[in-house]
């Protein structure tokens, strides 16, 4: 008897031969991709950014950019979560639907593809997390993983649009679960070996099952280009912001009054400290929550909410992970002696930015002048130094949509034709009433002298 004729009578009697891996992988990684893609979206931008600079006199020319990135359908009433860095100095942003495939269930609510308008709700630098609004509804969205279960090793799968190519799907694992990116930032990130790019910024990182396990945020690479290092900001983190950012508009800062610093041989030497690991307590806060807990500088942190903590980043999430309605234990070395202290998370009631952005048109543009402006406030008037006349609107920046209009960064204007004007709100009112070859005089305050500006109206 043949081996065909043996395989066939196996198969009569045994049931049907085993099925493929190969086969059964595709097969997850197009259900994967199907399901995945239709909630996660192309992010269109268009605003200011810095020229390139041909003398240090041209540091403050902006220009008009065009700018893409990722984003996240988190509701199906059209949230979406993408990076800030994708958004800042947005004047418009649009949002393109796609389908992954002329095979695929088309999205809600078009039947090709659709760009709509969005609305920034809020946006936080800190985590580098912005949240889009757009009028949908019935929405394909992500859920968010459990992170308790995300491992190194995990297979991972990241969806975005890099340079440009929407709908982009590349597989990789986890390379870490928690990983210190950048020496001088406290965020501790999700590392993958999955391809990223330019443009993955804001695109969803997810698990096999479909569910969020973070947002693509940077690369580290000596190219521009994918080197097998992409970050991602954990799901605790994005869902952290994303309640916040929904419900306040931005995120508030949380802190437990204690500064560290990591261990290092030589300090564990030279303080005389039990061990080489873990968190040494720096500083702390006058009455703030560490000190009010019994923390004292010198002390040795070796865990916070049960999770052993050897870097400050890893701390600094902690804190942010944390449920605020309760104390926060941390496993403390004291004078040798291993003990528990429970700190209470306090958050700092949010605050605008002492530093202006000058790349925000929303705020800061004055089109008809082609300058970026902010109204003088008391904190600007170190930088700014004694002004004649007290208030007005500082230029903070040229743009290159004017030409023609004798304006340079460190001006104060003070009104028009007359008209005293004491914010930006108020300066491009007064401009908007002149009409084509009227003539504009601007009272400037140009480094401690007074002089007029004037011009016609093109």
């Amino acid at each position: 008897m043949t081996s065909a004729a043996l395989l066939s009578g196996a198969v009569l009697l045994f049931g049907a031969a085993p099925a493929n891996p190969l086969t059964q992988l595709d097969a997850a990684l197009k259900a994967l991709t199907a399901r995945v893609s239709p909630a996660v979206v192309q992010v269109l931008v268009t605003g200011y950014g810095p020229a390139p600079s041909r003398s240090a006199g041209d540091a403050v020319l902006y220009t008009r950019q065009q700018g893409l990135g990722s984003g996240v359908v988190l509701d199906p009433s059209g949230y979406i979560i993408t990076n800030a860095h994708v958004v800042k100095g947005a004047e418009r942003v649009q949002v393109v639907f796609t389908k992954p495939d002329r095979s695929a269930r088309a999205v809600p609510p078009v039947d090709e593809e659709a760009v709509l308008p969005a609305t920034v709700v809020g946006l936080t630098e800190y985590f580098d997390l912005a949240l889009l609004k757009v009028e949908a509804t019935g929405l394909p969205s992500l859920p968010f993983a459990d992170f308790h279960t995300v491992t190194q090793g995990q297979v991972v799968v990241a969806v975005g649009s890099p340079l440009g190519l929407d709908n982009s799907v590349t597989m990789g694992v986890v390379s870490s679960v928690a990983r210190q990116a950048r020496p001088d930032s406290p965020i501790v990130y999700v590392q993958t070996d999955a391809p990223i790019n330019p443009g993955n910024s804001g695109g969803a990182l997810v698990d096999v099952e479909g569910r969020l396990v973070g947002i693509n945020t940077l690369i580290l690479s000596q190219t521009g280009g994918n080197e097998g290092l992409g970050f991602a900001l954990p799901a605790p983190i994005v869902e952290l912001a994303y309640d916040s950012l929904r419900k306040k508009g931005h995120v508030d800062r949380r802190i437990l009054g204690v500064a560290v610093q990591r261990i290092t041989p030589t300090l564990a030497a030279g303080l005389g400290l039990p061990r080489a690991q873990g968190l040494v307590v720096c500083d702390l806060e006058s009455g703030g929550p560490g000190e009010a807990a019994g923390l004292k500088i010198g002390d040795v942190i070796l865990e916070a909410d049960g999770r052993p903590v050897t870097v400050p980043p890893q701390l600094d999430g902690a804190i942010y992970l944390h449920d605020v309605t309760r104390p926060m234990p941390l496993a403390v070395l004291h004078e040798g002696v291993r003990t528990t202290v429970e700190v209470r998370v306090t958050e700092e009631t949010h605050r605008a930015d002492s530093v202006i952005d000058p790349t925000d048109p929303q705020r800061n543009l004055v089109p008809q002048i082609g300058v970026m402006a902010v109204a003088v406030t008391p904190e600007m008037q170190g930088s700014l130094g004694t002004l004649r006349i007290p208030g007005g609107v500082a230029v903070v920046a040229r743009t290159t949509d004017v030409s023609g209009v004798d304006l340079v960064a460190g001006d104060v204007i003070h009104a028009v034709n007359g008209t005293a004007v004491g914010d930006v709100d108020a300066l491009r009112d007064a401009l908007a009433l002149r009409k084509h070859g009227d003539p504009v005089v601007l009272q400037v305050e140009r480094q401690g002298g007074l002089q007029f500006v004037g011009y016609e109206v093109d």
